[in-house]
């Protein structure tokens, strides 16, 4: 079983505040299954403007924290160290759900597990927990692309 703290997600992961959403994978079974975690604060960026008054975390920042993590599962599983020329790109989301707000003082628990992989595109089921209850999910396609100068 394969964990990560964070810095070894920032050799990975391209992402830099305010945007890098995982804080530490927790399990990591190679091509299979990634369990990470996000802590939200009442710091974070987004809630100066959603909602000042009730802060909520934005469902579209947790689809991209599940991304984020998927991306860590698939470049561990490929054996891949990635540089400053390797992008992984979301090519996809089918059936996401959102069952409740998060907010500050939430820690979500992320989760993937590799659905399918072929031709450079990987496909994952994903879900977001807040104390063992699903509050997001869906089913998360993407792709590694090198970038050239």
């Amino acid at each position: 079983m394969i964990t990560m703290d964070i810095h070894q997600i920032l050799k990975r992961l391209p992402h830099r505040y305010p945007f890098l959403l995982v804080d530490r994978v927790l399990e990591l079974e190679t091509d299979k299954r990634i369990k990470a975690i996000k802590n939200i604060t009442f710091n974070e960026p987004c809630f100066t403007g959603h909602f000042p008054h009730r802060p909520v975390f934005p469902g579209v920042l947790i689809l991209e924290a599940l991304a984020q993590t998927s991306a860590l599962l698939s470049f561990v599983s490929a054996g891949e160290e990635p540089d400053e020329k390797t992008v992984y790109y979301f090519v996809g989301i089918d059936n996401a759900r959102f069952k409740r707000p998060t907010g500050p003082g939430d820690q979500l628990v992320l989760e993937a597990e590799v659905e399918r992989h072929k031709a450079g595109i990987y496909r994952f089921k994903a879900w977001a927990k807040v104390d063992d209850e699903v509050v997001a999910e869906g089913n998360l396609m993407c792709t590694v692309r090198r970038i050239e100068d």
